[in-house]
């Protein structure tokens, strides 16, 4: 199941999700072919320093996070990827490049792409690489408050 926060999170307001449960997969072609995901749905969390608070930058799994853009939508200079020893204690009951990209539950923000707001669904990590969960980008942009904007590099 996905991990316990997110799962009581959802649940306590209502929101539909599925849970989609796969063999270990750990890049998102592998995550996309294993769980049979479109890539139009399978969304990534990019871990950010900005201004050395841990943020998530969320976007389609194939594009990649253009960090001009990021700059310009959070009003920082100071934006760099975060390491994984920088964030990796921030998300104990998750295995590390797992985490859900609900930053309100772990007290950061987060920039989603507005590309995302052409999906009916999104589909993300659960917590686990053997897990995914499927919700509405309604629901989803409803409870997280995400910044919305441009923040994918031009295909």
């Amino acid at each position: 199941m996905p991990i316990k926060r997110l799962r009581e999170f959802l649940d306590s307001h209502r929101v539909k999700y599925f849970v989609i449960s796969h063999s270990p997969a750990y890049t998102a072609q592998e995550i996309a072919a294993v769980a049979h995901v479109s890539g139009n749905e399978l969304v990534k969390t990019v871990m950010v320093a900005i201004d050395g608070n841990m943020a998530m930058a969320l976007l389609h799994a194939a594009r990649h996070l253009d960090f001009d853009k990021l700059r310009e939508l959070c009003g920082s200079r100071d934006v760099a990827l975060a390491e994984e020893v920088e964030f990796s204690g921030l998300f104990p009951e998750c295995e590390i490049g797992a985490m859900p990209p609900f930053g309100n539950l772990y007290g950061m923000a987060v920039y989603a792409d507005d590309e995302l707001d052409e999906s009916a669904d999104i589909v993300f990590n659960a917590g686990t690489h053997r897990e995914l969960l499927r919700l509405s980008w309604y629901d989803y942009k409803r409870l997280v408050n995400p910044v919305v904007g441009g923040i994918a590099a031009s295909q």
